[in-house]
């Protein structure tokens, strides 16, 4: 099975080094190159997690070796990623990185480019060590700056688009520009504010490659499930026209493989067979509590991968990494479908 990696961090506080990177890219944020990753679609290489173009292919080599380097080799499907985003593949500075060094743009050259874009995102995941976040805090902060981090620490230390929107609100004063990538054209009809890339964990993330499982009904549950990732979390949507809240996603989801969920996680649950997170496999359910004020104990619900992932409506609809200290704290354990 093939899964987006979201190996989950922790946030150190305060801005520090970070922030000084962060304020040195603000040229960059203004000028990478987002646009064409979603009209690009003649990819021909499966690297790992994700699909990715000749041009960026060609580089991952290097993008091994520094990512050795700095000890970050399980991300080397985010940077090549990362790279589809920021240039192609197609410039020397690969992963328009010079800013971030207090250079003009494009000032690096390809293995500089990649030295640099390594070593700085490998400090990002670095800066998330003490009070819990995801990788796409990570991914965002990449195009955001190191203060991107800290904002999010101070409001939760879970990623969701929404306060990706709200930095880049912040920061542009409100300033708004046309937006025609297909992801933002999708999402909000097609505009972002003028600082950064708010989509960027979105156009990073079209590039990992969607799971693959032997089962049938699970593959079913999943093909359907993914067609909304990326999707607001909405509070009691159930429906592809509302988006979805979890039990709702969940419900709407299996029902295409012919099995019919009860509306709320708590209903779910009770429908289930309880079983610990250990014995889990993919397609089963998982559970937790006290994620908000629901008037119930069951508040969440996801859906198993493996490997201690699951696909759940967040905000946005994606992925989660179980071993995270949040998913922990709230963990119930996982329920099996009775069929």
């Amino acid at each position: 099975m093939k899964v987006m990696r979201l190996k989950i961090m922790l946030i150190a506080g305060g801005i520090g080094f970070l922030a000084f990177l962060g304020l040195l890219a603000f040229v960059a944020i203004f000028i990478s190159n987002e646009e064409h990753s979603s009209d690009n679609r003649d990819f021909i290489h499966d690297i790992g997690d994700v699909s990715v173009s000749e041009d960026v292919l060609k580089h991952q080599p290097m993008v091994e070796k520094y990512a050795q380097v700095y000890g970050i080799s399980e991300y080397v499907p985010t940077l090549l990623a990362i790279i589809q985003v920021e240039s192609g593949g197609k410039v020397p500075d690969v992963m328009q990185s010079s800013e971030s060094l207090g250079l003009p743009p494009n000032s690096l050259d390809t293995e500089a480019s990649i030295k640099q874009g390594t070593k700085y995102f490998s400090g990002l995941l670095h800066s998330v060590e003490k009070n819990g976040g995801d990788i796409n805090i990570v991914i965002q902060a990449y195009n955001y700056g190191g203060a991107f981090i800290d904002y999010v620490a101070k409001r939760g230390s879970q990623y969701n688009f929404e306060l990706a929107e709200n930095f880049a609100k912040e920061r542009s004063g409100g300033s708004k520009v046309t937006y025609s990538n297909p992801i933002a054209v999708k999402k909000n009809g097609g505009w972002r504010y003028r600082y950064g890339n708010m989509f960027y964990v979105d156009l990073v993330g079209q590039y990992f490659i969607s799971p693959q499982f032997d089962n049938e009904l699970v593959q079913t549950v999943m093909d359907e499930a993914l067609k909304y990732e990326g999707y607001p979390y909405v509070f009691g949507g159930d429906n592809p026209s509302t988006s979805f809240d979890c039990s709702g996603l969940t419900q709407w989801s299996y029902k295409k493989a012919g099995i019919n969920l009860p509306r709320t996680a708590q209903q779910q649950y009770d429908a289930t067979e309880s079983i610990s997170l250990s014995e889990a496999k993919p397609g089963d359910l998982v559970f937790f509590h006290s994620t908000y004020n629901a008037g119930t104990y069951v508040t969440h619900v996801g859906i198993y991968l493996g490997n201690n992932q699951m696909y759940q409506a967040g905000d946005p609809i994606g992925y989660a990494d179980l071993t995270t200290a949040y998913w922990k704290k709230h963990l119930i354990g996982a329920g099996r479908i009775k069929q």
